[in-house]
């Protein structure tokens, strides 16, 4: 099979679609978090805690055992996704329980998972 060529055989500005994609485009702002937050799930050990928080919620402690890896390498990504607002704690006494911040982090693992199992 032949090389597929990226590029319009032909060179035409469709100036009316090009007018309409600008004024539907999002805010450099908006688009800058939409970055952030993929850049958050581009790491194995962040995608690894999401879907064990996506099943319960856990301390830290649970997540290093399940992981294999130390309690401080757990707790600086929970850091980060906490940052991000992918994650959320609350404390029952002196354990720190994770979970998912909302749905939306839910659904946006599970349509991934999606797009990949149909890859």
């Amino acid at each position: 099979m032949p090389p597929q060529n990226d590029l319009c055989d032909c060179r035409v500005i469709h100036r009316d679609l090009v007018e309409a994609a600008r004024t539907e485009a999002l805010a450099l702002a908006v688009l800058e978090d939409l970055s952030q937050t993929f850049k958050a799930l581009g790491d194995v050990s962040r995608l690894k805690i999401l879907w064990a928080l996506e099943q319960r919620e856990m301390c830290v402690c649970d997540l290093a055992a399940l992981l294999g890896i130390s309690e401080s390498a757990v707790s600086h990504q929970l850091r980060l996704l906490r940052t991000m607002r992918l994650v959320r704690n609350r404390r029952d006494g002196t354990i720190l329980y994770y979970r998912l911040d909302d749905d939306h982090v839910a659904a946006l693992i599970r349509l991934a998972l999606e797009h990949v199992a149909e890859g």
